[in-house]
């Protein structure tokens, strides 16, 4: 059972941290802050449906998903961005202390957090199915209808020439089916992940068919 209390207290700190950073709050970054919250939230939805499936403490999963990116606070220096899982734990456990968790509960919710990105942690760790759903959960939301058309926009796709956007089709095709058998933590992320990657490569598939009868007109076996 979701212990709501816990739950308010972590959304308030990280929206908190949030409004209080420097970085996020210059004119350029104020998407990117509207981003990193509604992303932070779609985490931890999708980290429950594991948790809830699993048999995983759905609190702390969710506690974990929401804080997993709040390094984003902070200006990222040099390998900012691989650094960040583990920033992001660093950030976390004096506040997880405050929430009264149990150190034990604490490790595994900031090892969950500090290997999101890489799989490294700068601290000693197990690989459990609870470590390993925080950066299943952050995985799952790249790939669903929202970051589709985030992803179409901040590439130009409808900027680019038609062969342009012929190869950026063919080029995403190759990705998905590459990675759409990556290994989960549990078994509910394999599935949520085969079922986002199959919509994926459903939508660029028909995205490449209208591309191509863009460019010609197509006759029929019976022409």
């Amino acid at each position: 059972m979701l212990n709501r209390k816990l739950i308010e207290q972590t959304e308030e700190y990280l929206k908190k941290t949030f409004d209080e950073s420097a970085f996020l709050n210059t004119e350029g970054n104020l998407q990117d802050k509207r981003y990193r919250l509604e992303h932070s939230y779609r985490v931890a939805n999708i980290g429950l449906e594991i948790a809830a499936k699993e048999g995983l403490d759905e609190t702390e999963m969710v506690i974990a998903c929401l804080l997993h990116d709040i390094s984003y606070c902070e200006t990222f220096g040099e390998n900012g961005w691989v650094e960040h899982g583990r920033r992001a734990a660093q950030i976390a456990r004096p506040f997880l202390t405050e929430l009264g968790l149990a150190e034990d509960r604490i490790n595994e919710i900031c090892y969950g957090i500090a290997i999101h990105v890489d799989d490294k942690a700068d601290f000693d760790g197990v690989r459990t199915p609870f470590a390993l759903s925080v950066g299943d959960a952050d995985n799952i939301d790249r790939f669903d209808v929202y970051r589709i058309h985030e992803v179409l926009t901040r590439d130009g796709f409808l900027e680019m020439e038609i062969d342009r956007k012929r190869d950026y089709v063919e080029k995403r095709l190759e990705k998905l089916r590459e990675i759409i058998d990556m290994p989960m933590g549990t078994n509910t992320a394999e599935e949520l992940w085969k079922s986002r990657l199959s919509f994926y490569i459903r939508f660029f598939e028909r995205l490449g068919s209208q591309i191509e009868n863009s460019k010609k007109f197509c006759f029929g076996d019976n022409a």
